[in-house]
Formats: structure tokens, C-alpha cells, sequence
């Protein structure tokens, strides 16, 4: 496990200070896969893995001034980028691993996880230690700004077999962590899998 956090640290340590600037126009569709999640005034919800917390602000919006909005992610130097851009005024921000959640069970209402699930040591997991903080019917939103084909373009690499992301080995993945699968959007334009935690 410290080896799996020293990557992801490395990893996005390197690139916090410019990763907003990377992706400038990712706001609209970060807004547009919040609203999906159908939060109400005065849910909880956390971004799991928030990076920067380019969520927080419509998650924020969603659930109101009577909502909490955590935003968690593993790595200090993209929280220190969410506090310069101000983000923390939209949600509490917190250094922690996504595999022991400061939360207590079913404390949650939903979920958001931006580009988290390909940053997990151990998916299965870590998706029902998610599921552990959301209440039954709760939701879990794993969302990405572009398609997992896109994606790998992007990457300069290959899809492959055994993507997480692909619907075949998303679903039982989800399945055996607590989560239903209810839908699945992989377009060019962005990833959206919304699941529903089972009782």
C-alpha cells in the first residue's frame, strides 16, 4: 500500500501546480456529471480522490448551504492547488486514502469519484469502502471529462481487455462491492457510470 501511495503522490505531486490550467474547459462537464448524481439541499456527498476540487463548487451548489461537501484525495499538493484556487470554501478538504474513509458508515448520500477507479490499488476494495459511508440508495458517480477512448488517445496507448472502466468488468466489480449499476455513458465527450448502493 505505500508503495501504491507513493506513486499516486509522485504522480500527481509533479503536476498539481498546472493541472487546472491543463484541462480549462473540463468545468462545464465536471458540473454537468454532479447534476446527474440528483442531489438534494442538505445531502452529504464526497469527492473522492478531488485532486484539485473542480467538483467541490457544483457539489457545493447541489446540496446548498445546509449540505456538507468533503472533498478527500491522497495527494497534499493538490489540495494546497484547491485552496489557491479557493475551492475549500465549497467543501471541508481532507488528506486522506479513499481505503480508510474519515467517515462514519453510511454517513454519506453520494459519491462523486473523478478519474479515481484507474488510481485504485485494489478496486474491489476500496469501491465498498465506499459503499460502507453511503447510506442504502445512496449513489456513487465515477465520472471522467473525456471517454475511456479518448482517453487512452490521448495517452498514446491501447484500450484493452481488462479495463476497469469497460461495462462487462465494471458491473461485477461494482456488484461485488455493494453497488448496483444503473447507468453507463462512455462517449468521446466524457465517462459516467452511476451506481446505486444496495442495501
Amino acid at each position: 500500500m505505500a508503495d501504491d501511495h507513493t506513486h499516486v503522490q509522485e504522480f500527481f505531486g509533479a503536476r498539481a501546480a498546472d493541472w487546472d490550467a491543463r484541462f480549462p474547459g473540463d468545468g462545464p462537464s465536471y458540473a454537468a456529471a454532479v447534476a446527474e448524481l440528483g442531489l438534494r439541499p442538505g445531502n452529504a456527498v464526497l469527492d473522492a480522490g478531488c485532486g484539485t476540487g473542480r467538483a467541490l463548487p457544483p457539489l457545493r451548489r447541489a446540496v446548498g448551504a445546509r449540505g456538507t461537501v468533503l472533498g478527500a484525495d491522497l495527494t497534499p499538493a493538490m489540495l494546497d492547488a484547491a485552496v489557491r484556487a479557493g475551492r475549500q470554501h465549497s467543501g471541508l478538504l481532507l488528506l486522506a486514502d479513499v481505503s480508510r474513509l474519515p467517515v462514519r458508515s453510511e454517513a454519506l448520500d453520494a459519491v462523486f469519484a473523478a478519474g479515481l477507479i484507474a488510481h485504485l490499488p485494489r478496486p474491489a476494495e476500496n469501491l465498498r469502502e465506499l459503499a460502507r459511508a453511503v447510506r442504502p440508495g445512496g449513489k456513487l458517480a465515477l465520472f471522467h471529462p473525456i471517454g475511456r477512448a479518448a482517453l487512452a488517445d490521448r495517452q498514446g496507448r491501447q484500450l484493452t481487455s481488462d479495463d476497469l472502466r469497460a461495462e462487462p468488468n465494471l458491473r461485477p466489480l461494482l456488484a461485488t462491492a455493494g453497488w448496483q449499476l444503473e447507468t453507463y455513458a462512455d462517449e468521446d465527450s466524457r465517462f459516467l457510470a452511476l451506481a446505486v448502493r444496495r442495501d
